[in-house]
């Protein structure tokens, strides 16, 4: 699977140039969304038989969405508190 669109240099240059927040930032939205559907999903089938808010809601995969949000700008980040989140992920622990 390739990012064809938005293309990836548009997303990059919203992300520092960085591959992992990127990454990082799709990746947290996309499981969001899998998590709203899901949700969504099991209170449609308590309640009813047919379940069309699924349906409706896999037109896009969540990676797919996640990126067009960023593209769009409604997506973002606080470098300072991604900074924050990350800071010894790469230490040494003994």
């Amino acid at each position: 699977m390739s990012v064809i669109k938005p293309e990836i240099d548009t997303l990059l240059d919203k992300t520092e140039h960085n591959p992992f927040l990127l990454c990082s930032i799709a990746s947290k939205r996309a499981c969001d969304i899998n998590n709203m559907v899901r949700g969504q999903h099991l209170r449609v089938t308590a309640i009813q038989d047919f379940d069309d808010i699924t349906t409706v809601a896999s037109g896009k995969d969540p990676v797919s969405i996640a990126m067009q949000e960023i593209e769009d700008d409604t997506l973002s980040f606080v470098k300072e508190e991604f900074d924050e989140d990350i800071k010894g992920a790469n230490t040494i622990v003994l």
